[in-house]
């Protein structure tokens, strides 16, 4: 059957009545979800950047073995052009030599410049991963006691939040479709969630604006939906709020 106008605005009530309980539970949660999922996101980009900084020191120590190496295998060059240079026969040959010495030379000079600047890189960046790591060990702490609290008052009201949604989304169904994405349109728009309200000392409880008297007296009369001026709010008499309590 068709529902009339009051039983609609009932129904309405009914579930913002409903919706304004889920909302003051989760106020009482208050910011704690989401600085919850802020500090594990700090937690997650700590640990990237520290694995980031691991990875540079490592590829630093690799470097600075490889170019130990270099000047190993230079000195052994130079040794045994050194040895070579006694046995000459002739000027191209002394030259060749002697060309190949220095470049072992200048290898050897280039890998002790690279391993004191890697030396260099490697003590800053210790000291950025040590940083790191003790404001990661802080972030997880944060985390840890967040995580408490929150798990404390989700355990407190979990069950009557999960028992007024079922009853949520039991009441839904039961209104005018058209209604129901105007009420949903208006409680998201709503700072407070409130999508209908009622009329207090002849003001919108909404946004406080004043309602005309002739306007007051459709409301009561509950021939149609009317809707605050100002915030679009829908509006109900005081004494239908009473029906609902009461019902």
């Amino acid at each position: 059957m068709e529902q009339t106008v009051e039983q609609k605005l009932k129904a309405l009530y009914e579930l913002q009545n409903i919706h304004t309980k889920i909302d003051k539970i989760r106020q009482v949660r208050g910011e704690l979800p989401m600085e919850v999922a802020d500090l594990e996101d700090d937690v997650l980009g700590l640990e990237t950047r520290i694995q980031k900084i691991k990875a540079e020191l490592d590829d630093l120590e690799d470097s600075i073995v490889t170019r130990k190496n270099t000047i190993k295998d230079a000195q052994a060059g130079i040794k045994r052009y050194d040895s070579q240079l006694k046995e000459v026969k002739n000027n191209r040959e002394y030259d060749a030599l002697t060309k190949e010495i220095e470049i072992q030379g200048l290898d050897i000079q280039v890998s002790e410049k690279k391993i004191k600047e890697h030396g260099f890189e490697i003590t800053s960046k210790t000291e950025i991963f040590e940083a790191a790591k003790a404001e990661l060990e802080g972030r997880k702490k944060d985390l840890e006691v967040k995580k408490g609290e929150l798990d404390v008052i989700t355990a407190e009201t979990e069950k009557e939040e999960q028992d007024l949604q079922k009853k949520a989304d039991k009441a839904e169904p039961t209104i005018d479709e058209r209604l129901l994405v105007a009420y949903k349109r208006l409680r998201k728009n709503a700072v407070n969630g409130l999508a209908v309200v009622t009329i207090d000392r002849d003001s919108c409880s909404g946004c406080f604006n004043q309602i005309p008297p002739q306007r007051q007296l459709d409301i009561r009369q509950r021939k149609k939906i009317i809707v605050c001026e100002h915030c679009g709010r829908i509006l109900v008499d005081e004494a239908l709020t009473h029906e609902v309590a009461e019902a």
